[in-house]
């Protein structure tokens, strides 16, 4: 059975999270990542389900072992992050999504679910594309902040396929970010375009970016075996969107 473990207190009064599950491109992930660093974000709860491998992660400089799936907190923000070390296996994505939307709508949470869609023509200098789809009152918040639609029919897939999918059922607040990404490497390039082009103004926040291209390389070789093993992992483990002309 799924739960989250509160880890600290926090008040925070209906905030945005930030979603940096593993998948194509690591976009998610970096971008998350990215966002905790930043703002030295407290660790406030982590995620317990059978889809989640029992693993334990450490940081350098510290004697702690966090949990691989976690959430952290900036209250003057009035910002969450679910931030992962790995991805969820397929057998456990479902009691994921449940439990995890389950939290979020019993904390007024409003999520910002990222993927990246695989680009296996991106010209060098062109920006990747960024759209976005939701339910609730998502749909007014990506009108609001000039979020473009999707250019074709397509499908966001993986646990955070599930967790979208999960908010639509039940008519909850949610927003689903895509990008453009490259489909084999990790692509910090496209994760600056979702911060800059979506997260930075839909959560309100001021989000530095520039060391995101400063430290592109050192990023990419950081997460590399990441991104390798996303490549190799399922469908259903890899956060991804698809079109739809894929599947027919």
């Amino acid at each position: 059975m799924a739960s989250v473990n509160r880890r600290a207190d926090f008040d925070l009064d209906s905030p945005t999270l930030v979603e940096g599950l593993p998948g194509v491109g690591l976009v998610g992930k970096i971008a998350t990542d990215h966002v905790v660093e930043s703002f030295d974000m407290d660790l406030v709860a982590s995620v317990d389900c059978d889809g989640i491998p029992n693993v334990a992660v450490y940081d350098d400089d510290s004697h702690d072992v966090v949990p691989p799936v976690r959430i952290h907190a900036d209250e003057s923000r009035n910002l969450l992050a679910l931030q992962s070390d790995v991805p969820v296996a397929r057998s456990g994505s479902s009691d994921f999504a449940d439990c995890l939307t389950t939290w979020f709508d019993s904390n007024d949470v409003t999520p910002l679910y990222l993927s990246g869609l695989p680009d296996e023509n991106h010209e060098m200098g062109e920006l990747p594309a960024v759209f976005g789809i939701g339910s609730g009152s998502g749909t007014t918040i990506l009108t609001d902040h000039d979020i473009d639609t999707p250019p074709e029919r397509g499908v966001v897939g993986g646990p955070t396929g599930a967790l979208v999918n999960r908010a639509a059922e039940r008519g909850l607040d949610a927003v689903s970010l895509v990008v453009e990404s490259d489909p084999q490497f990790p692509d910090p390039a496209a994760a600056r375009r979702l911060i800059d082009t979506a997260i930075a103004p839909i959560t309100g926040v001021d989000i530095p970016t520039d060391d995101l291209v400063d430290r592109a390389e050192e990023i990419r070789d950081q997460k590399e075996k990441l991104a390798q093993r996303m490549q190799e992992a399922s469908e259903e483990e890899s956060t991804q969107a698809k079109p739809m002309r894929m599947f027919q």
